[in-house]
């Protein structure tokens, strides 16, 4: 396998993996700074309110998209639950980053994801492909526990 192809088939998504990350964390900062000042739930409306003119703009009118908007309707009806959730997380962070911190609040989101995720993996669900559970993925979430543990001492 030549470096390139390594770099853009195996190293970069993990580098936008690991920036999504990084985002977050800077993404609940400031969302619970603006929920102190306006309240929790307005942070989430205006949260969603400024995310939503800034994928208006990027679709309608500098059209990145991939142009099949009109196909929503073929999509199954759970993947739409999916801004329910997003109210739920941004609440959810803006609500526990003032009280526990921001790297004790990420510690816990960061263990709820990956243990989530292992189990949409190992079952499938959302028509994910099947990734059965291994015993490295246990010593993973063994020492990812332990970490955890460390972080929120």
């Amino acid at each position: 396998m030549s470096f390139t192809k390594f770099i853009v088939g195996n190293l970069f998504p993990l580098i936008v993996a690991a920036l999504s990350g990084l985002t977050m964390a800077v993404q609940g900062s400031m969302n619970s700074v603006l929920g102190k000042y306006i309240g929790l739930w307005e942070a989430t409306w205006v949260v969603h309110l400024v995310g939503l003119m800034l994928v208006s703009l990027l679709l309608f009118v500098m059209r990145v998209g991939d142009g099949h908007l009109a196909n929503f309707q073929q999509a199954p009806w759970y993947t739409f639950l999916g801004g329910i959730l997003s109210v739920g997380i941004i609440y959810g962070v803006v609500t526990s980053i003032p009280r526990l911190g921001v790297a004790n609040a990420t510690t816990a989101i960061i263990v709820g994801q990956v243990l989530t995720a292992v189990l949409i993996d190992h079952l499938g669900l959302f028509g994910v492909e099947k990734i059965p559970f291994s015993w490295w993925q246990f010593l993973g979430l063994v020492l990812l526990a332990v970490g955890a543990r460390c972080l929120l001492r």
